[in-house]
């Protein structure tokens, strides 16, 4: 009798790994019938992420691709945390505390005693997107106790804003007010706002580190224009200023700049502690200016897992090793760390936005001044658009994407780099050259007729 290759009996190698795994096909839609030797279902798993994109290489994303070994140890120690249970897990919870103290003071919020963390208002969230809910749900509530207006909310914002707020007003039933951007600007204006806001208004949205560009919208002169908007008689409205990408930038590399809680009529703040906060997926922070900010009956009391625990969230359940991870990363860096990576984020950005504007087919939109996020679109004369060159940087691993502006403004092209943590100067160096390459092809390409004409998008 002989055996089957791969069987257990089999005394011999395999000429691959694979021959010592099943050949039998494993049901991808439906819960296989019996069990699977963990090494193999460690393997069919592994195997099928390699097609996955390296995503150290995916300068689409703000979010984290890098940590300290020492962090992953500690995120790995405490996946079976769960953040909710604080009577259970009271260091976690302390922990969760002290992120949200040093949020709030990174943006100066008032009152705060440095031996209380609960003289911070804030709450820690999945991401920016239910940090976003919970601060519109802050406003809505404000602006129905305040009475001041008989009709449909609304919220004033930009085109440019991220889809998470899109949600929100409808999920929320709220009328979204978009501002539109047009070719050339790509932020929204102080005049803009105050021509869109009335007595129904709940709140304007200005964004630190736009999803589009990565531009700075004018939170100041935004402000200075609804206080004297609120002084002449007009509606007084709070604004929140979604800071999902530069809250962790622009306190480091501009502290001088007042965007935040030096602000009186900034109220609520959200930021991604898994983007320029530097730690994996998925952490955020909401944070209120006052306790008065944030309407004490959005937060609910429950007592079911052990003692009472106050509780302002979309979420319930959920791991504390995000949490954890930051931590580590405020204690691990501090504010000069933090300081030191940003500035060198922003150097590398301000670097490769040079090398691309000295290739004369490209035209820089914004160079990683703001936050280290550089945009770039195709000059008019180029026989190729910015979707050519996001293919052919991807034949040399990289994701670079291109997309076309908001409304308004649908006739610009541009392709993006977000600069991370964990892409170094050497990287940028190949990509550059890399973006030399497929520049020289597509060229190549088009004198010759091999390259299909596409509709060119205006810069």
């Amino acid at each position: 009798m002989t055996d089957t290759p791969g069987s257990d009996s089999d005394t011999h190698l395999a000429p691959a790994y694979t021959g010592r795994l099943s050949r039998d096909r494993i049901p991808a839609l439906r819960m296989p019938e019996s069990s699977m030797d963990p090494d193999a279902a460690y393997r069919f798993i592994h195997d099928e992420m390699m097609f996955d994109g390296a995503s150290r290489m995916n300068l689409a994303t703000f979010v984290t691709t890098w940590m300290d070994p020492q962090a992953e140890k500690l995120m790995a120690e405490t996946f079976d945390k769960n953040m909710i249970d604080k009577d259970e897990y009271p260091a976690t919870s302390a922990i969760e505390s002290r992120c949200v103290s040093m949020v709030a003071d990174l943006f100066n919020a008032p009152d705060l005693d440095p031996a209380d963390p609960s003289s911070a208002t804030g709450v820690t969230t999945i991401g920016s997107s239910e940090a976003v809910m919970l601060a519109g749900l802050a406003l809505k509530w404000r602006w129905r106790a305040a009475g001041r207006g008989s009709g449909t909310p609304n919220l004033v914002l930009g085109s440019n804003v991220q889809v998470v707020w899109e949600k929100f007003c409808r999920y929320f039933d709220v009328d979204a007010k978009y501002l539109p951007v047009e070719r050339g600007r790509y932020v929204i204006t102080p005049e803009q706002v105050t021509d869109a806001v009335d007595e129904n208004t709940i709140g304007v949205v200005a964004i630190l580190g736009t999803t589009y560009t990565g531009e700075l919208e004018p939170v100041a002169e935004i402000v200075a224009a609804l206080d004297q908007l609120a002084s002449s008689g007009g509606p007084d409205v709070p604004v929140h200023v979604d800071a999902a990408s530069g809250g962790f930038v622009v306190p480091f590399l501009d502290p001088e700049l007042e965007w935040d809680f030096r602000l009186p009529r900034v109220k609520s703040i959200n930021a991604s502690g898994h983007k320029y906060g530097l730690t994996y997926p998925g952490i955020g922070f909401a944070v209120w200016r006052t306790p008065e900010d944030l309407p004490e009956d959005l937060v609910f009391h429950v007592n079911y897992l052990g003692g009472d625990m106050p509780t302002f969230t979309l979420n319930f359940s959920r791991p504390g090793n995000q949490v954890v991870g930051q931590y580590y990363n405020f204690l691990r860096l501090g504010r000069e760390g933090y300081r030191q990576i940003m500035q060198t984020l922003a150097d590398t950005a301000q670097w490769l936005a040079h090398e691309i504007g000295q290739m004369d087919v490209f035209e820089v939109v914004t160079d990683g001044s703001g936050i280290p996020v550089l945009t770039f679109t195709t000059a008019p004369e180029v026989g190729f658009s910015v979707f050519d060159v996001s293919r052919g940087l991807s034949t040399f691993g990289w994701q670079v994407p291109a997309y076309t502006m908001p409304d308004d403004a649908t006739d610009v092209a541009v392709l993006r780099i977000v600069v991370r943590e964990g892409f170094s100067g050497d990287m940028a160096r190949h990509l550059a050259d890399n973006l030399r390459t497929v520049v020289d092809g597509l060229h190549t390409a088009h004198t010759t007729g091999h390259l299909p004409r596409r509709k060119h998008f205006a810069h």
